[in-house]
């Protein structure tokens, strides 16, 4: 090999950046058109190029000043909750390293989805109180940055560790601005001076985080946080901040959505109107109620009495400074558009007083003139779901036996589903349970997302029975898919034993889709093996804690 000098004779370092410049040359012209410095033209040229270019490398390399050591980090802080039982974290560490692939022709195959029931198990484990394996949290935050479903409960479930590996890993930092009830400001002795300083120089996310945190602890403290800054701050952050109000909205809240009612974006006043509805003894709720009984009226001339209705005629600033929204979407006239508005925004005790005291029942079973009932119903689904009013609720959903599309007032899926939410979680499930029963599973998937988990055994029950009828008719399970899945996740486990009966292949009439027995078989198979799963994960977890 030709020795060659890093250096051409005489050079020094300050010359060296040329040379890495002629070799560079050297190399992209090709050695015979350019010889390489500190060697001669011939054939030899092309090695001694390379032993030059190693040899320049590497005096630039030794060259390099060593930076700045940095600071070492400050040590992970405790967790003080128990540790995971041993099962329990072997059971962590296989539903995160779960990833199912696609079946075969779009079918579910029989074995269960992990990664389905990690919510099931991270709300488990946050019940128990347990702490997360510190070797599993790299993984559930993982999973968490993917999932943001995910993130309350894996945050809440790694603790303050989460926060220090997120100001590590800038993959992982939703951790710093999303702790779930908690906010990024531990408490301690500064704490109030530590929100401050957050809310005045945080990022846009932090301080949305930091306020709702604050809401639930200190409601008004979180409200004179805002109105601190809320002039500077702009009409989209305005938003933002003022849609955490609802969290322990109260009346306390009345003379600040007030002033905002005269903000200077239109998304902010109708935000603060429809917070300012939402509280039944607010002035803006009797100013719209006013308004609205104008509008209503019971004609006793007619027999049985029926409900008029006479729709505004024009919409008036005082109109729209309490939020009514003067134009309306395409294909809505102004004055429904308008009375909608008026109706959903007073407060559901005026009807009775309006209305010969009738209670809610007895209202909205009264017939509605000129075809005024879905517009009335409607604003009154509305009003239910933001006033929390469960009698109005029951009343507008009617019999889960009425037809799909409607209730007494023709209330559609989407509103029945909406209206559930009023209600306690067993008269939820009842009423599911006979909507099933009645109509069986087409309609009902949008309605058992309303039901909590597990669900109760008569909504649970309703729901295998009607998947059994379907099993009968010969259909293929993939319609069925949603609620089958649902049912993975929500069925009480001890039902489990129930199913047993399902997993045969049943025999095929001759109007069953070809394979039909086979694939349900298949369905029922992968249930059974869920909710013993969920019955062992649930075992795991309740196993005791380890000192």
């Amino acid at each position: 090999m030709t020795k060659v000098d890093a250096l051409p004779p005489g050079g020094s370092a300050a010359a060296a950046p040329a040379v890495w410049e002629a070799l560079v040359t050297s190399a992209l012209l090709g050695t015979d058109r350019r010889t390489p410095p500190g060697s001669g033209h011939g054939p030899g040229a092309p090695e001694a190029l390379l032993d030059a270019a190693a040899a320049e490398t590497v005096r630039r390399r030794a060259g390099l000043r060593p930076a700045r050591a940095a600071r070492r980090p400050d040590p992970a802080p405790g967790d003080p909750r128990p540790a995971l039982p041993a099962a329990a974290a072997h059971r962590l560490t296989m539903l995160l390293a779960d990833r199912p692939g696609p079946a075969a022709g779009g079918r579910r195959g029989g074995a269960p989805d992990l990664m389905e029931l990690l919510p099931q198990w991270l709300a488990t484990a946050n019940a128990r109180g347990f702490a997360a394996p510190p070797e599993a949290l790299p993984a559930l935050l993982d999973a968490a940055r993917g999932r943001t479903d995910l993130r309350p409960a894996v945050l809440a479930f790694a603790g303050p560790r989460a926060v220090w590996l997120a100001r590590l890993n800038p993959d992982w930092r939703f951790a710093l601005r999303a702790m779930p009830g908690v906010g990024p400001v531990p408490p301690g002795s500064d704490a109030e001076e530590r929100v401050r300083r957050l809310w005045d120089e945080g990022l846009f996310a932090e301080r949305v985080s930091l306020l709702a945190a604050l809401r639930i602890r200190d409601p008004g403290g979180a409200r004179e946080l805002l109105a601190s800054t809320w002039a500077a701050e702009r009409a989209e952050d305005r938003l933002m901040f003022l849609d955490s109000l609802r969290t322990g909205l109260d009346a306390a809240d009345e003379p600040f959505l007030e002033e905002a009612l005269a903000d200077r974006s239109r998304n902010v006043r109708a935000t603060a109107a429809e917070l300012l509805s939402a509280l039944p003894g607010s002035a803006l709720a009797g100013r719209m109620a006013a308004r609205a009984v104008t509008c209503v009226s019971l004609d006793r001339v007619l027999v049985p009495p029926a409900i008029a209705v006479e729709a505004p005629h024009e919409c008036d600033a005082g109109m729209e400074r309490d939020g009514v929204v003067s134009r309306p979407p395409a294909g809505r006239g102004e004055r429904s558009w308008w009375f909608g508005q008026l109706v959903e925004a007073a407060p559901l005790r005026t009807w009775s007083a309006r209305l010969g005291g009738r209670g809610p029942e007895e209202i909205v079973a009264l017939p509605v003139s000129d075809g005024w009932g879905g517009e009335l119903h409607a604003a009154w689904c509305r009003a239910a779901v933001r006033q929390g009013d469960g009698a109005w609720a029951t009343a507008l959903l009617g019999a889960p036996t009425a037809p799909e599309a409607g209730g007494p007032g023709a209330v559609s899926l989407a509103e029945r589903a909406k209206l559930l939410g009023t209600l306690d979680a067993e008269e939820r499930a009842a009423w599911v349970a006979g909507f099933i029963a009645t109509h069986g599973l087409s309609e009902a998937f949008q309605l058992l997302g309303m039901c909590g988990v597990p669900w109760a055994v008569p909504l649970g029950r309703a729901v295998v029975d009607a998947l059994d009828i379907a099993r009968d008719a010969g259909s293929y399970p993939w319609s069925f898919s949603g609620v089958m899945g649902l049912a993975e996740r929500c069925l009480d486990p001890a039902e489990a034993g129930r199913l047993d009966a399902l997993l045969a292949t049943p025999d095929e009439s001759e109007n069953a889709s070809p394979g039909a027995g086979s694939y349900w078989a298949e369905a029922f198979q992968r249930l059974v093996t869920t909710l013993r799963l969920r019955a062992a994960m649930a075992g795991e977890l309740e196993g005791g804690r380890e000192e």
